[in-house]
């Protein structure tokens, strides 16, 4: 593990300069900290805010890269259009127009690089906006150290950084069916109450959309600590109060593959 790490350093000391898309989130978080440390104020993190990632999620990131000391901005990337119909390729589209945004910047501020945290595990689930990230020429340190999820959390525990054990979040598009088309009351509703659930300690967590209902994943041990929650009821109701018509939990539990299973189901239909 400390081998890959100082593979990273090396890797990344080989650029003159370097922009970090930063979610705030633990990968992008232990590359910042890394490029941070290798590359001072060569090394920056940029945070795009866009209409699909919950407002908490942008200020976590504000307040991540303030903790590490690092160099950080937010810009604003809007809807891209084809998006807003959350067609299949979804993923692709939105990479390829972030980092084609983050490229213009790092060209506008002088940085040679642009990179993101991509990591081992993430080749062996759905990732297709990757595609997008060899087309754009967008660089993988982490990935290309060789370095694992649970590596990076132990070597973000080491460095001290808070986000080591940090749940795994993702945008907030993956919590809609393919194919329907999105609009800002329904992920305002999702992003709120996934941020409410989060407050209430269930944060590994996602609210899935499907008509109105609010589809709960969580781990099972978390599903059978929020049933016997004295709370549940006025849980419940705050979701409700959101917009919700419904509010159920997925008995199969919080997984990384939900949104490949609904993909299957868009290809079969």
């Amino acid at each position: 593990m400390y081998k890959k790490y100082e593979r990273l350093t090396e890797i990344i000391a080989s650029y003159d300069s370097l922009v970090v898309a930063f979610s705030g989130g633990v990968d992008s978080s232990f590359l910042l900290k890394a490029a941070h440390d290798v590359l001072g104020e060569k090394a920056i993190g940029i945070t795009a805010s866009t209409p699909y990632i919950a407002s908490w999620e942008i200020a976590d990131a504000i307040c991540i890269a303030d903790e590490i000391g690092a160099h950080h901005e937010v810009i604003s990337n809007p809807w891209i259009k084809e998006i807003r119909k959350n067609p299949l390729n979804r993923c692709y589209l939105c990479k390829h127009s972030l980092f084609s945004l983050l490229r213009d910047v790092a060209h506008q501020k002088g940085f040679s690089t642009v990179a993101e945290g991509s990591n081992v595990d993430d080749t062996f689930e759905y990732r297709p906006g990757r595609v997008a990230l060899g087309e754009l020429g967008i660089k993988t340190p982490l990935l290309d150290a060789g370095l694992t999820k649970s590596e990076i959390r132990a070597l973000s525990k080491d460095m001290g950084l808070s986000t080591w054990d940090k749940p795994s979040y993702a945008c907030l598009l993956t919590r809609f069916p393919y194919g329907k088309t999105i609009d800002k009351k329904a992920l305002s509703m999702v992003g709120t109450a996934e941020g409410y659930m989060i407050e209430q300690g269930y944060g590994n967590i996602r609210v899935r959309y499907e008509d109105g209902l609010a589809r709960l994943e969580l781990p099972k041990s978390h599903a059978m600590h929020l049933l016997n929650d004295q709370r549940l009821s006025e849980i419940c109701a705050y979701l409700k109060s959101l917009g919700f018509l419904h509010v159920t939990l997925d008995l199969e539990g919080f997984r990384h593959n939900s949104v490949a299973e609904s993909l299957s189901l868009a290809k079969e239909a």
